[in-house]
C-alpha cells in the first residue's frame, strides 16, 4: 500500500517541480529579454534628396533611382527636391515623372513623405502680382505630392528686408497656398531657410497669423543664418545667425517635418558643428513622432558616407532618448 500512493506522490512532486523550475526560469528569460531588447527610436527615418545632389549633379545617381538608393541605404521615407528633377521634366514632362516616382517608390516600399520646393518664385514677394504668380507655381507641386502620397510640400519665405512688410507679404501668400494645399489634404511646411525665415520668432507670427491645420513648419538644425556678408541668402559668411535649439523649441509646435542637417563627424560618429542629443532632445520633448529627415551637406567624406554616419548617429541617440 505505501508503494502504491509513494510513487504517484513522486511522480506529482517531480512534475510539478519540473513546472515551477521552468516557469521562473522563462520569467528570468523574458525579463533579460525585456532588459537587453533595443528600444526602438521615437521617430520615423527619411532621406533628404539633397544629400545626393553631388551625386546626381554629377550623373553618378539617376534621381529616378532616389527610392531605391535611399531602401538601399535602410530608409523608411524619401524626401524629394524639386530642382533635382528640372532635366526629368523637360524630357519627360509632370505626368510621366510623377508616375515613374510613384511605380518606383512602392516597387521599393518606401514612403514618400514630402517635395521640397525651389525655383518657383517668391511666395513672401512685395509686389502682389509677382508673389500671386509665385502661388500658381507652386500649385503644380501640391498636385504632385497629393499624387505622390506625400503629406507635405516644403516652401521658401524669402520676400524683402523690412521685418513688417515680411510678414504681411509672407502671411498673405503663404495663406493662399495653404488654402489651396487644403483642398487637396496636403500640408505646405516653410523651412528657415535664409533671411527673415531663419529668425524663428519672425516665422512663428507669420505660421500664427496664417492660422490653418495644414499649415507649419520643417525646422532645420542648420539653417538658422538670418544675414550675410554678401547680402545675400546664400554665399558668403554668416554675420546674424538666430540661435539654433531656441529657433528648433519655437519652430516644434508647428512642425510636421524635422530636417536633420549635418556636416561633420568625428572618429566616435559625433557631429562635431551642432549639438544632436541637444536637438533630439527637443524634438523629442515637443512630443513629435513622425520622420526625421538626414540632411548630410558636409565636404570631408562622401555623401554617402555622411548620410550613414548621420542615420546611425540620430538612430543612436532616439533609442537613448526612447529608454
Amino acid at each position: 500500500m505505501i508503494r502504491k500512493f509513494f510513487i504517484p506522490l513522486c511522480l506529482l512532486f517531480f512534475v510539478t517541480t519540473m513546472f515551477v523550475g521552468c516557469k521562473e526560469s522563462a520569467s528570468k528569460s523574458e525579463e533579460k529579454q525585456v532588459l537587453t531588447e533595443d528600444k526602438a527610436p521615437f521617430f520615423k527615418l527619411s532621406l533628404a534628396q539633397w544629400s545626393l545632389h553631388r551625386a546626381i549633379g554629377s550623373g553618378a545617381l539617376d534621381p529616378l533611382d532616389f527610392a531605391k538608393k535611399a531602401k538601399d541605404m535602410g530608409f523608411e521615407g524619401i524626401e524629394y527636391v524639386s530642382g533635382l528633377y528640372s532635366e526629368n521634366l523637360e524630357s519627360m514632362g509632370m505626368e510621366a515623372l510623377l508616375d515613374t516616382l510613384k511605380a518606383k517608390s512602392e516597387a521599393h516600399e518606401i514612403e514618400n513623405v514630402l517635395i521640397m520646393i525651389d525655383g518657383e518664385g517668391d511666395l513672401a514677394a512685395s509686389d502682389e502680382n509677382e508673389r500671386n504668380q509665385a502661388v500658381e507655381n507652386h500649385k503644380k507641386w501640391v498636385d504632385a505630392a497629393d499624387f505622390l502620397g506625400c503629406h507635405s510640400i516644403r516652401v521658401n519665405l524669402f520676400g524683402s528686408n523690412n521685418e513688417d512688410d515680411w510678414i504681411a507679404n509672407a502671411t498673405v501668400g503663404l495663406k493662399q497656398l495653404a488654402e489651396y494645399g487644403q483642398s487637396k489634404g496636403i500640408n505646405v511646411i516653410v523651412e528657415n531657410h535664409g533671411g527673415f525665415s531663419s529668425n524663428a520668432d519672425l516665422l512663428t507670427r507669420v505660421i500664427k497669423n496664417v492660422d490653418m491645420d495644414n499649415c507649419g513648419t520643417l525646422p532645420d538644425f542648420g539653417n538658422f543664418c538670418v544675414k550675410r556678408d554678401s547680402g545675400e541668402n546664400w554665399g558668403g559668411n554668416c554675420i546674424e545667425e538666430y540661435d539654433k535649439y531656441k529657433g528648433t523649441e519655437e519652430m516644434m509646435p508647428f512642425a510636421k517635418g524635422v530636417s536633420a542637417k549635418s556636416y561633420e563627424f568625428d572618429d566616435e560618429g559625433n557631429e562635431t558643428t551642432l549639438d544632436f542629443p541637444r536637438f533630439l532632445k527637443i524634438v523629442k520633448d515637443a512630443g513629435y513622432t513622425g520622420y526625421v529627415g538626414v540632411e548630410f551637406e558636409g565636404s570631408n567624406v562622401s555623401e554617402e558616407k555622411g548620410i550613414e554616419l548621420t542615420r546611425d548617429l540620430l538612430l543612436k541617440i532616439g533609442k537613448d532618448l526612447s529608454k
